[in-house]
């Protein structure tokens, strides 16, 4: 009876396998294993199935979903501008970047203006979340491969800018700053010290981890000529952001399809040459330095005037006018109670994420929730190009290649 068992359940596990490893594997000639779906170097809950031929992968198969949390209907639920709470939720290392698409995609069906002010500080804290999700990107990338000091001074370097977050919105992590129409509030005085302060140290900083790994003989063992991904298959792949840069393609939505007026900003896109590990590590540290250029120049212009826009259909009147006011506060409460309402139509909208592409696709059907949300996120869409990367090397690289991508999870199961 037993014998029967173990063989009905190994007939099973065939059933399940085609299609999904070779030939070679079905017949015992290689070894299929589970990594995941709770493993460090994953960075979240990531099944991957690999088959192995000794210690070198042959296939590499992303099972996602484990963290699946529902947000695009949650989304579709709640009134327009209650959702913007939900983007914070999904790739949690840039939330600003999330709730940006989706205002832009609301703004963009409304037709509703954004004040030049609220445009310059959404590049500001745009690109500082850019560096803060580089900075935990780094700091896990070396951890994955045996560097502990880097990992210590780049979270060192992220308290920072977490401190900064909460000065202008409350919240270190899950903001909700940005708004239809503008910002939630104007930036108060003590933001300015704070992020001089940053712009002035954190140069500095850079050097050290590049002392510590640009030319360390381990880390260049453990990346270069690794995780390789050529031009095409970056681009067949659907492949952005560092990922595709480092495959020497030269596309940057910044630069390419400017929002948020980054037109006016001046600032280099770097590019690899080999497309490997190392290519992309070099690519996010030059990143770095971009957008502290990118965030010199918005200081340096940053306008006076209102942060949000004067239409109140959209947009709540200011708090001063709540105690003076009583069509202020009826409107206030209207708002709030009610939301409002987009006219009937559909938009995708999409901005450079730290990981890439980020986009939203917005429909309404004319009343005061979305009709249908869904967002194009990089970290699902660099997932497909795992397998191409990670074939043919051993499974000791594939750390590194998993992080080299840059994945969040919560950016996934959506």
């Amino acid at each position: 009876m037993t014998d029967i068992q173990e063989t009905t359940i190994w007939e099973g596990d065939i059933q399940q396998l085609k299609g999904l490893v070779s030939e070679r594997a079905l017949a015992g000639e290689t070894m299929v294993l589970n990594m995941g779906p709770q493993h460090p170097s994953t960075h979240g809950v990531l099944r991957l199935m690999l088959e192995l031929d000794g210690e070198t992968i042959i296939s590499c198969v992303p099972d996602v979903g484990y963290l699946h949390t529902g947000i695009e209907k949650n989304m579709e639920s709640k009134r327009y501008e209650q959702s913007i709470v939900m983007t914070d939720r999904m790739d949690y290392l840039s939330p600003m970047n999330n709730n940006l698409v989706y205002c832009l995609a609301i703004e963009k069906i409304a037709g509703l203006d954004v004040p030049e002010r609220a445009q310059v500080i959404r590049v500001m804290l745009a690109e500082l979340t850019r560096i803060n999700s580089h900075l935990v990107w780094l700091a896990t990338h070396a951890l994955d491969i045996g560097a502990m000091s880097v990992f210590l001074y780049c979270f060192r370097e992220r308290e920072r800018l977490l401190d900064i977050f909460e000065i202008v919105s409350g919240q270190r992590m899950m903001s909700t700053y940005f708004r239809p129409g503008g910002i939630w509030r104007d930036l108060p005085a003590e933001f300015f010290p704070a992020v001089r302060s940053f712009l002035e140290d954190f140069p500095r900083r850079i050097e050290d981890y590049e002392r510590l790994l640009t030319e360390n003989p381990i880390w260049l063992d453990r990346t270069q000529g690794i995780g390789f991904l050529s031009a095409d298959d970056a681009i067949k792949l659907g492949c952005s952001g560092p990922v595709l840069r480092g495959s020497g393609v030269n596309w940057d939505i910044r630069k390419a399809i400017p929002y948020s007026g980054y037109e006016q900003y001046d600032f280099d896109v770097p590019l690899g040459v080999h497309g490997d590990v190392y290519d992309r590590y070099l690519i996010r540290m030059e990143e770095l330095r971009q957008s502290l250029r990118i965030i010199e120049q918005a200081l340096a212009r940053l306008p006076e005037g209102p942060f949000r826009s004067n239409n109140r259909k959209y947009v709540p009147p200011p708090r001063s006018e709540l105690g003076q006011s009583m069509e202020a506060v009826i409107h206030h409460f209207k708002l709030w109670t009610e939301g409002f309402s987009l006219p009937e139509s559909e938009v995708y909208v999409r901005i450079e994420s730290p990981r890439g592409e980020l986009g939203c696709f917005l429909r309404s059907d004319g009343g005061n929730k979305p009709a249908r949300v869904h967002f194009r996120t990089p970290s699902f869409v660099h997932l497909s190009a795992l397998p191409a990367m990670a074939k043919g090397y051993l499974i000791a690289d594939l750390v590194g290649i998993i992080g080299t991508i840059d994945i969040v999870l919560g950016d996934c199961d959506r």
